[in-house]
């Protein structure tokens, strides 16, 4: 089989990119591959051309909205059979699709990670036939890469439950460190992996020393110098996307915010007028970028420095696809470096959260632990995020090991009378779908499904339950809805010590808080590194770009950067502490610490804070551009005022 005729029949293209051909015959080979490649350079071609040539179906994970969908257009542009599982879908859709699905008449199906968890989905997925497990942003797997995500680390574990035998791992940002994590992790074998590098000539590198005040003046220029030419503007925080956006569009540039604040029909509508050309510039968040293939991209500014190098290669990598020269600048100071450091620390659960949850595992009847993560983030006061890393660390220490996941509340619309759809039945079938009806109850338009009632009644168990309810939704019968999704644990050593426990897993929140501050640094001293900033990038993932300078960025043009505060910060001294706490102290009810405190001063979000609308309070993140343990120190000279133990 010639595989650029394949290429040509299916996408249009007469020859591949540097890479792709390697990787599209170990997968239709049936083996197990990795590709990293740089960003937009040609990653999804390697699972999208196999999945016509593979028997059955491909499915791929990909971690945001904005990958799927992108990737999505282009391959209904050419007329491949692909669909996307997400909760935006109308449920006949959504439905439909998963019977394609299960008729083999897809070759592509996209899904996040989290709907692996989904006891519907599992359901279905049950019958469908996958020749191979696609994972987009593979680097996520790795607790060494720069965008860990707990769920990930279950992939392998899927990937062998429903017997899907090839496994294809994407990336544009993995360390040596990260790319033999992840391919150990899905066993794929060292020769199975295809670097490309990620030295682009096109992309023009500078790094611009700005005051703080003068940012949005230099934006506006360099803005101005062709304000039609597609842009990206980065930046750290939702509120300074929401005031650079209105200040250049106060200017005469045709600008848009985009940031995870908005809603998801808003960000949708701003990515597709970018990507149509009827938007210029987008002033975004880390939110915005990944999976977009716009090929015209002419300018990616850092308005406020990267999270870290990986990020930074990620982010600039957005422009220039096309191959023409792409203007890549950072207006760089340090006056945000503690804005991203505060971020990195409120990711750090309190002593006291930690505990909390080992003494809730250590005081549970029997070995199964059933708990709804939302739930018991809220009343840990730990963010999500943290809480499933931390729930890992508890799986990694031999403590849990989760089991399943399964959704606490079925309920539906009727569309059929219930006579109706039980005359369809005989036998013993219709004797259980009369103990369904019976035990299930209406409560105005709804009718709510009593699982345990019928478990006990019919003596049947929770699987013939669901497949019939979906079969009944199938058929157009009633209209099925599920939530409250609760994770099942085994709890396998109950043996513990909290205090010793606790102390440990602590610990490694605080290395992983380590890991992430020194990765700054590292992009600071990489931007200051005085060498070549292309060939230091590459180096920094393995590639020897073979030349001491690239000759096109701010360092091969004769400019060492040197990155400065441009700005004083009061000292503590300025500030009454009394006057800027009173408020949170009176909204949080006596649930005061001085972790809480410092998190409400710097502008760090938590449960317990969007519960109480802490946001709202007028001194909220006052201090955010402070260093944490500054402000910290600074609280805990006042503990003893407000009866707090430091």
């Amino acid at each position: 089989m010639q595989m650029e005729n394949q290429l040509q029949k299916y996408f249009g293209f007469d020859s591949f990119k540097k890479g792709q051909k390697e990787v599209v015959l170990r997968v239709i080979s049936g083996q197990s591959a990795a590709a990293i490649f740089p960003t937009g350079a040609g990653k999804s071609l390697c699972y999208q051309l196999p999945a016509m040539l593979l028997p059955h179906m491909s499915l791929v994970v990909s971690p945001l909205l904005s990958l799927m969908k992108d990737q999505l257009d282009f391959l209904t542009a050419h007329r491949i059979p692909a669909a996307r599982l997400d909760s935006t879908l109308a449920r006949k859709e959504y439905n439909d699709i998963l019977e394609k699905a299960k008729r083999g008449e897809l070759k592509i199906l996209m899904i996040s990670v989290e709907r692996f968890r989904n006891e519907r989905f599992r359901h279905h997925l049950q019958n469908m036939k996958v020749s191979i497990l696609v994972i987009d942003e593979a680097h996520c797997i790795s607790e060494w890469g720069h965008n860990f995500r707990p769920e990930y680390l279950k992939l392998p574990v899927y990937k062998q439950e429903f017997g899907i035998k090839q496994a294809l791992l994407l990336t544009a940002t993995a360390t040596q460190r990260v790319v033999d994590d992840m391919c150990d992790k899905f066993g794929v074998p060292k020769e199975n992996v295809v670097i490309t590098g990620f030295y682009r000539e096109n992309l023009f590198i500078q790094i611009t020393p700005t005051v703080e005040t003068e940012k949005d003046t230099y934006l506006l220029q360099r803005i101005h110098e062709s304000p039609k030419a597609p842009t990206i503007v980065y930046v750290t925080l939702q509120k300074t996307a929401e005031d650079v956006a209105d200040f250049l569009c106060s200017h005469g540039i045709n600008a848009s915010a985009y940031h995870a604040g908005m809603e998801s029909e808003e960000r949708e509508g701003i990515q597709n007028r970018f990507m149509s050309g009827n938007l210029d510039c987008v002033v975004a968040t880390i939110a915005f970028g990944m999976g977009i293939d716009k090929r015209d991209i002419r300018r990616v500014i850092h308005y406020d420095l990267p999270k870290s190098i990986e990020n930074y290669s990620q982010e600039i990598g957005r422009s220039g696809r096309d191959g023409k020269k792409s203007v890549c600048e950072v207006l760089a100071n340090r006056d945000n470096i503690n804005v991203l450091e505060n971020f990195i620390y409120g990711d750090t659960p309190e002593r006291a959260s930690i505990d909390g949850l080992l003494r809730r595992i250590k005081q549970n009847n029997g070995f199964i632990w059933e708990t709804k993560l939302n739930i018991l983030s809220n009343e840990l006061n730990i963010r999500l995020l943290p809480l499933k890393t931390l729930l890992v660390y508890l799986e990694m220490e031999g403590i849990v090991r989760p089991k399943f996941t399964y959704f606490d509340e079925y309920f539906f619309r009727y569309n059929r009378e219930p006579d109706s759809i039980l005359s369809r039945f005989q036998g013993e079938r219709r004797g259980f779908v009369k103990a369904i009806i019976e035990h299930s109850h209406t409560k105005k338009v709804l009718t709510y499904v009593d699982m345990q009632g019928i478990m006990n009644g019919y003596k049947t168990d929770r699987q013939r339950v669901i497949a019939a309810l979906e079969y009944f939704d199938e058929q157009g019968w009633i209209e099925l809805q599920s939530r409250q999704a609760v994770d099942v644990y085994d709890i396998m050593n109950h043996a513990f010590d909290i205090k010793a426990m606790g102390e440990k897993i602590h610990n490694l929140f605080k290395s992983k808080e380590r890991i992430e501050i020194r990765r700054i640094h590292d992009m600071i001293g990489f931007f200051e590194s005085g060498t070549c900033i292309s060939k230091t990038m590459a180096e920094y993932f393995g590639e020897d770009i073979e030349k001491e300078r690239c000759g096109h960025c701010s360092w091969c043009q004769g400019r060492k950067v040197s990155i400065e505060h441009t700005g004083t910060l009061k000292p503590f001294s300025d500030f009454d502490f009394g006057e800027i706490t009173r408020d949170f102290t009176k909204a949080a009810m006596g649930n005061l610490s001085i972790s809480s405190i410092v998190r409400f001063l710097c502008g760090v979000h938590t449960p317990f804070f969007s519960r109480l609308k802490i946001k709202n309070l007028p001194c909220f993140g006052i201090l955010e551009r402070y260093p944490y343990l500054d402000v910290e120190n600074w609280v805990k000279q006042h503990a003893i005022s407000l009866d707090l133990s430091v």
